[in-house]
């Protein structure tokens, strides 16, 4: 008996038709006109608004008590009230000036770094409460604190008027259908009572389809919105930014300190390398070279066979030769003598000995100081030291020039990139050094190669 399931017809599959849908200009700019609206309440544009709503009237609050104080101020300034008066409104505005930079940090992600604290350089105070009255009052933050004061609620205006614009007037236009019901005032035309909620120019737009257009303004206010708050804030940002941050001198006092601090850090490391080297190394093999002479001495003095007497001047020769190899790396860890002959030279010699081919091209005329000769060399030697340690290159370049009053050296490696300043390259003991000579150094590496390395110093 055949198999009745023999007997069933295949299955024929239908084919799977997928229509697209394609909207008409109207229906594609109703749609985009429904989703561009939503941008201005995602969260990060609420901060936005947010920072707008409360930056007026911080500013406002801030410039009146910031300008009763200079002018009661500057009136008893002729007593020593009047004095302390100003330090209380340099104070003030200083603290105001915080306050605006949390905000500005947390709402509108705008990181200002913080200035130096007042007499932080040593410069403009002592100690005691005269040393920081003297400091407050002579201290260029706190002063740029007090211009922040007076200036930020003009700029501040900027942004309190877009935010009322575009998120006030477009929700209430967006919402006009909805609102006009409530949102209205009575005409009284004789006995007729007509309810008016929106007319421009004597035209009413409370019917349909005319409560369309304050809908498509409201829509298009919204829509506007976050591009309306970013430009409206831009100039109190670069005041935030020009009057809250440390100055141009003020970086470069920090920067300063941080490589003195960094200077003095490796010039204790190295005394103590020397002094580790020469106990360990050195000095080890010269106590040994000492006692083995001894037993020479002894040896002639007993009469002792020759084979004995030489394998003890042969130990003391050994030691003699790596004491004097020893001490010549050491003094070349400190200034490398083949630096004397010029920067070029002895670039070309450091080339010879690194285990991947290198090719050197300087342009340099008239040498540089000693100071950033032994600097470039030292940099060129770890960099070349880390490319063929870790990037797999097949070769290097180094290429220095000097323009312009500076000392400009690429190094440059086809390897596996991936190098970045702080990541345990060495590169950060480079920067350090570079600093101390106020240079720069810059290091692009993206994965994949090359690796380019940058260094400027003065020349």
């Amino acid at each position: 008996m055949p198999d009745p399931r023999s007997t069933r017809r295949p299955a024929v599959r239908r084919p799977v038709v997928r229509r697209r849908v394609t909207r008409g200009p109207l229906a594609a700019f109703a749609v985009t006109a429904a989703r561009r609206p939503l941008a201005a309440f995602r969260p990060r544009a609420l901060a936005t608004l947010l920072y707008a709503l409360i930056a007026l009237p911080l500013a406002l609050v801030g410039c009146l008590l910031t300008l009763a104080g200079l002018l009661v101020g500057g009136v008893l300034s002729v007593t020593t009230l009047g004095l302390w008066v100003l330090a209380l409104t340099v104070r003030g505005a200083l603290a105001l000036g915080a306050l605006q930079r949390a905000l500005a940090r947390r709402l509108l992600h705008l990181a200002i770094e913080e200035p130096p604290a007042p007499g932080a350089h040593g410069a403009d105070g002592a100690h005691g409460v005269l040393g920081r009255r003297r400091a407050l009052l002579l201290g260029r933050a706190g002063w740029r604190a007090v211009g922040c004061a007076l200036g930020a609620p003009v700029t501040a205006v900027l942004a309190y008027a877009a935010a009322l614009g575009a998120y006030g007037y477009g929700t209430q236009s967006a919402l006009h259908p909805l609102l006009k019901r409530w949102n209205h005032h009575t005409v009284r035309d004789g006995d007729s009572v007509r309810h008016v909620s929106l007319e421009v120019l004597g035209f009413q737009l409370d019917s349909w389809p005319r409560w369309l257009i304050p809908v498509a303004v409201g829509l298009l206010l919204l829509s506007a919105a976050p591009w309306l708050m970013r430009h409206a804030l831009a100039p109190h940002r670069l005041l935030l930014a020009a009057t809250l941050g440390p100055s141009a001198a003020d970086r470069r006092i920090r920067t300063l300190e941080e490589t003195r601090a960094q200077a003095v850090d490796d010039a204790a490391a190295t005394l103590r390398r020397i002094e580790r080297d020469l106990h360990d190394g050195t000095q080890a093999r010269l106590v040994g070279l000492a006692m083995h002479l001894t037993m020479i001495r002894e040896l002639i003095g007993a009469d002792a066979d020759r084979d004995r007497l030489l394998t003890v001047v042969d130990t003391a020769q050994g030691n003699a030769k790596q004491a004097i190899a020893d001490l010549r790396h050491l003094v070349k860890g400190i200034h490398p003598p083949v630096l004397d002959q010029g920067l070029d030279t002895a670039l070309a010699t450091l080339a010879a000995d690194v285990a991947l081919p290198v090719e050197v091209v300087t342009d340099i005329g008239d040498r540089p100081a000693p100071a950033v000769e032994s600097i470039a060399y030292f940099c060129v030697a770890e960099l070349l030291a880390n490319a063929a340690k870790h990037s797999g290159a097949p070769h290097a370049t180094v290429k220095v020039t000097a323009r312009a009053g500076l000392l400009g050296l690429t190094v440059r490696d086809e390897g596996r990139g991936g190098a970045a300043i702080g990541a345990g390259s060495g590169l950060t003991g480079l920067l350090t050094r570079v600093r101390t000579v106020d240079g720069t150094l810059t290091c692009d590496s993206p994965p994949g190669g090359p690796t380019v390395v940058t260094v400027e110093l003065p020349y």
